[in-house]
């Protein structure tokens, strides 16, 4: 339930009564997170004892490989999990576990221990944010004591912005760190779905990965090829599980992306327009115009000009 697509190794870990990830005693009332601990940590080399905490805990992988090991997993868990970069574990109160780091290299970690409680703050509340998404309410409700999962790029830039506003140690800026954990329980919800998804069809992996890498590199000239090289897959294989995953060719989605940045250019800022096309990777200026033009049955210049009757900054 909600392993992602960390690897791990199942063992004959012993069975033991399995808490949730989250107290169900959280969805009443208006709950909010208080944090116990945090750091960044680089462990070389290094086995940790088996220990527990009274709190949810965040595990990030931000370079390198580690092994979380388990005491007393339940039957239906593994007794391990290897992560790599960009993965991380969320794991309930009270689970014995241990940090093995081999000699392979290096590992940097994030960490953030958190539990909830009743507060005085006008800023949404775990109970409202599953009220409110669907996707936060299942995270709320998954009976497994831990979530191991592959980020997005959504979930450490938070991770990292709640660490900035937790040594800021100011009060006054308490709103902002209960603003950020609400959007960390909104990306758990949605990673969270994602990889479920993923495990209904691995395939889908090869999609989001070409997806992330269109949107990262929208702005260089990009051929098939990259991106196809970008997720190790054969140009052609690409294409074929590309089509069915989103019903568009992979060329049409990255055309698709890369008109709507130059429709946001031309509407939202003063860059020339001679210039919009170097900034969503079109090389040739002309190839661009008439790419456009079919895209929105204007040119660069007459969609602009659209705008500035509409906003005066442009006069």
């Amino acid at each position: 339930m909600g392993f992602g697509e960390a690897g791990f190794e199942a063992g004959a870990g012993a069975s033991a009564g399995a808490g949730r990830l989250f107290k169900q005693e959280w969805l009443v009332g208006d709950q909010h997170p208080n944090v116990f601990a945090y750091y960044y940590k680089q462990w070389a080399d290094y086995a940790m004892t088996y220990h527990t905490h009274d709190t949810v805990e965040i595990m990030y992988v931000i370079s390198g490989e580690c092994r979380i090991e388990f005491d007393s997993a339940p039957a239906f868990l593994p007794c391990a999990f290897t992560l790599r970069r960009g993965e991380f574990i969320v794991l309930d109160a009270n689970v014995p576990h241990r940090l093995i780091v081999q000699d392979r290299g290096p590992c940097r970690m994030l960490n953030v221990e958190f539990s909830l409680q009743e507060r005085n703050t006008a800023m949404p509340s775990l109970r409202l944010l599953a009220k409110e998404d669907p996707l936060v309410a299942e995270l709320a409700a998954e009976t497994s004591p831990l979530l191991v999962l592959r980020d997005n790029d959504e979930l450490y830039p938070l991770l990292k912005s709640l660490v900035l506003e937790l040594d800021a140690g100011d009060r006054r800026r308490e709103a902002r760190t209960q603003l950020l954990f609400a959007q960390l329980f909104v990306a758990l919800a949605h990673i969270r779905n994602e990889s479920l998804k993923l495990e209904d069809n691995p395939l889908n992996r090869y999609v989001k990965e070409a997806i992330q890498f269109i949107h990262h590199n929208y702005d260089r000239d990009i051929r098939v090829k990259d991106i196809a090289a970008s997720v190790n897959l054969h140009p052609g294989y690409l294409h074929r599980v590309f089509r069915d995953g989103t019903g568009s060719t992979v060329t049409s989605y990255l055309n698709e992306v890369r008109m709507a940045k130059a429709k946001m250019l031309l509407s939202q800022t003063d860059i020339p327009v001679a210039d919009i096309c170097d900034y969503v990777g079109v090389g040739s200026r002309p190839y661009f115009h008439a790419m456009f033009k079919k895209h929105t049955g204007l040119t660069p210049i007459a969609y602009r000009q659209s705008f500035q009757t509409q906003n005066p900054r442009y006069d």
